[in-house]
Protein backbone atom coordinates (compact mmCIF):
# COMPACT_ATOMS: atom_id res chain seq x y z
CA UNK A 1 0.00 0.00 0.00
CA UNK A 2 0.82 3.66 -0.98
CA UNK A 3 1.88 6.02 2.45
CA UNK A 4 1.95 9.54 2.83
CA UNK A 5 3.57 11.11 5.04
CA UNK A 6 2.11 14.26 6.84
CA UNK A 7 3.18 16.55 9.86
CA UNK A 8 1.29 16.50 13.16
CA UNK A 9 -1.39 18.15 14.23
CA UNK A 10 -2.47 17.69 10.71
CA UNK A 11 -2.20 13.57 10.34
CA UNK A 12 -4.38 12.99 13.24
CA UNK A 13 -6.48 15.87 12.17
CA UNK A 14 -7.27 13.48 8.84
CA UNK A 15 -7.76 10.64 10.62
CA UNK A 16 -10.66 11.94 13.20
CA UNK A 17 -12.21 13.40 9.55
CA UNK A 18 -11.86 16.94 10.75
CA UNK A 19 -9.51 17.97 7.73
CA UNK A 20 -11.02 16.95 4.44
CA UNK A 21 -8.29 17.79 2.11
CA UNK A 22 -4.44 17.46 1.88
CA UNK A 23 -3.13 20.03 0.40
CA UNK A 24 -0.47 19.91 -2.10
CA UNK A 25 1.74 22.12 -4.71
CA UNK A 26 1.36 19.14 -7.42
CA UNK A 27 -1.49 16.59 -8.25
CA UNK A 28 -1.77 13.45 -6.67
CA UNK A 29 -0.40 10.12 -9.13
CA UNK A 30 -3.00 9.25 -11.68
CA UNK A 31 -1.93 5.73 -10.79
CA UNK A 32 -3.10 6.07 -7.04
CA UNK A 33 -5.90 8.33 -7.26
CA UNK A 34 -9.38 5.96 -6.50
CA UNK A 35 -7.17 3.92 -3.91
CA UNK A 36 -6.59 3.68 -0.15
CA UNK A 37 -3.74 4.96 0.81
CA UNK A 38 -1.90 4.97 4.24
CA UNK A 39 -2.04 8.11 6.17
CA UNK A 40 1.55 8.21 8.26
CA UNK A 41 2.55 10.79 11.05
CA UNK A 42 6.18 12.08 10.69
CA UNK A 43 8.30 12.32 13.09
CA UNK A 44 8.53 16.36 13.13
CA UNK A 45 7.80 17.41 16.33
CA UNK A 46 4.58 19.34 16.76
CA UNK A 47 5.25 23.17 17.01
CA UNK A 48 3.02 24.78 19.50
CA UNK A 49 3.01 28.03 17.26
CA UNK A 50 1.32 25.90 14.58
CA UNK A 51 -1.41 24.93 16.38
CA UNK A 52 -1.82 28.23 18.14
CA UNK A 53 -1.91 29.93 14.83
CA UNK A 54 -4.61 26.94 13.54
CA UNK A 55 -6.31 28.10 17.20
CA UNK A 56 -7.13 31.99 16.29
CA UNK A 57 -7.82 30.98 12.95
CA UNK A 58 -10.52 28.55 13.31
CA UNK A 59 -12.20 31.39 16.12
CA UNK A 60 -11.90 34.03 13.68
CA UNK A 61 -14.11 35.14 10.69
CA UNK A 62 -10.60 33.89 8.62
CA UNK A 63 -11.77 29.95 10.04
CA UNK A 64 -12.11 28.90 6.00
CA UNK A 65 -8.83 29.63 5.82
CA UNK A 66 -7.57 26.76 7.73
CA UNK A 67 -9.47 23.89 5.34
CA UNK A 68 -10.79 22.48 8.68
CA UNK A 69 -14.42 21.01 9.78
CA UNK A 70 -15.24 23.33 12.86
CA UNK A 71 -14.83 20.19 15.11
CA UNK A 72 -11.06 20.55 14.67
CA UNK A 73 -11.14 23.70 17.12
CA UNK A 74 -11.76 21.35 20.60
CA UNK A 75 -9.29 18.88 19.78
CA UNK A 76 -6.41 21.83 18.98
CA UNK A 77 -7.30 23.04 22.11
CA UNK A 78 -6.56 20.19 23.68
CA UNK A 79 -3.30 19.58 21.62
CA UNK A 80 -2.04 23.22 22.35
CA UNK A 81 -1.27 22.24 25.83
CA UNK A 82 -0.27 18.87 25.52
CA UNK A 83 1.40 18.14 21.94
CA UNK A 84 3.14 15.00 23.38
CA UNK A 85 -0.73 13.66 23.08
CA UNK A 86 -0.35 13.56 19.35
CA UNK A 87 2.18 10.21 17.97
CA UNK A 88 4.92 10.84 15.55
CA UNK A 89 6.36 8.51 13.30
CA UNK A 90 3.47 5.99 13.13
CA UNK A 91 0.81 4.97 10.31
CA UNK A 92 -2.39 6.42 11.89
CA UNK A 93 -4.64 4.84 9.29
CA UNK A 94 -6.29 4.94 5.82
CA UNK A 95 -8.14 6.98 3.21
CA UNK A 96 -9.47 6.44 -0.23
CA UNK A 97 -7.53 9.07 -2.16
CA UNK A 98 -10.15 11.28 -4.46
CA UNK A 99 -9.49 13.25 -7.55
CA UNK A 100 -7.28 16.31 -6.68
CA UNK A 101 -9.40 19.72 -6.99
CA UNK A 102 -7.46 22.89 -7.52
CA UNK A 103 -7.38 24.68 -4.17
CA UNK A 104 -10.16 27.61 -5.21
CA UNK A 105 -12.97 25.40 -6.35
CA UNK A 106 -12.72 24.14 -2.70
CA UNK A 107 -12.66 27.04 -0.40
CA UNK A 108 -16.46 27.69 -0.68
CA UNK A 109 -17.12 24.46 1.53
CA UNK A 110 -15.46 26.29 4.31
CA UNK A 111 -16.93 29.62 4.04
CA UNK A 112 -14.63 31.81 1.80
CA UNK A 113 -15.92 33.23 -1.70
CA UNK A 114 -12.06 32.55 -3.13
CA UNK A 115 -8.39 31.21 -2.34
CA UNK A 116 -6.41 34.07 -0.68
CA UNK A 117 -4.12 31.76 0.60
CA UNK A 118 -0.15 33.22 1.07
CA UNK A 119 0.64 29.70 0.67
CA UNK A 120 -0.60 29.52 -2.94
CA UNK A 121 2.47 28.03 -4.60
CA UNK A 122 2.50 25.54 -1.91
CA UNK A 123 -0.83 24.03 -1.56
CA UNK A 124 -2.80 24.80 -4.79
CA UNK A 125 -3.83 21.29 -4.89
CA UNK A 126 -6.45 19.70 -2.60
CA UNK A 127 -6.72 15.92 -2.55
CA UNK A 128 -9.97 14.93 -1.01
CA UNK A 129 -9.34 11.96 1.88
CA UNK A 130 -12.21 9.89 2.08
CA UNK A 131 -13.57 6.59 3.70
CA UNK A 132 -11.46 6.98 6.65
CA UNK A 133 -10.54 3.74 8.49
CA UNK A 134 -7.94 4.63 12.25
CA UNK A 135 -5.68 2.09 12.84
CA UNK A 136 -5.83 0.48 16.31
CA UNK A 137 -3.26 -0.02 17.28
CA UNK A 138 -1.40 2.89 15.22
CA UNK A 139 1.63 1.01 13.73
CA UNK A 140 5.18 2.88 14.25
CA UNK A 141 6.74 3.59 10.66
CA UNK A 142 9.76 5.65 9.69
CA UNK A 143 8.51 7.76 6.74
CA UNK A 144 9.57 9.08 3.66
CA UNK A 145 9.13 12.29 1.64
CA UNK A 146 6.47 11.67 -1.19
CA UNK A 147 4.14 8.46 -1.61
CA UNK A 148 6.39 5.58 -0.59
CA UNK A 149 5.77 1.54 -0.06
CA UNK A 150 4.17 0.33 3.16
CA UNK A 151 3.34 -2.92 4.37
CA UNK A 152 0.68 -2.88 7.08
CA UNK A 153 1.97 -5.98 10.05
Amino acid sequence: MKALTIWQPWATLIIAGVKPYEFRGWPAPVAIRGQRIAIHAGARPVKKAEIADLIIRLRSAEAWSTALKPEALAMLERWHSNQLALPLASILGTAVLGQPRRAFEIVSEFGAKLNDSDRHEHSNWAWPLTAIEPLDPIQPAKGAQGFWDWRPL
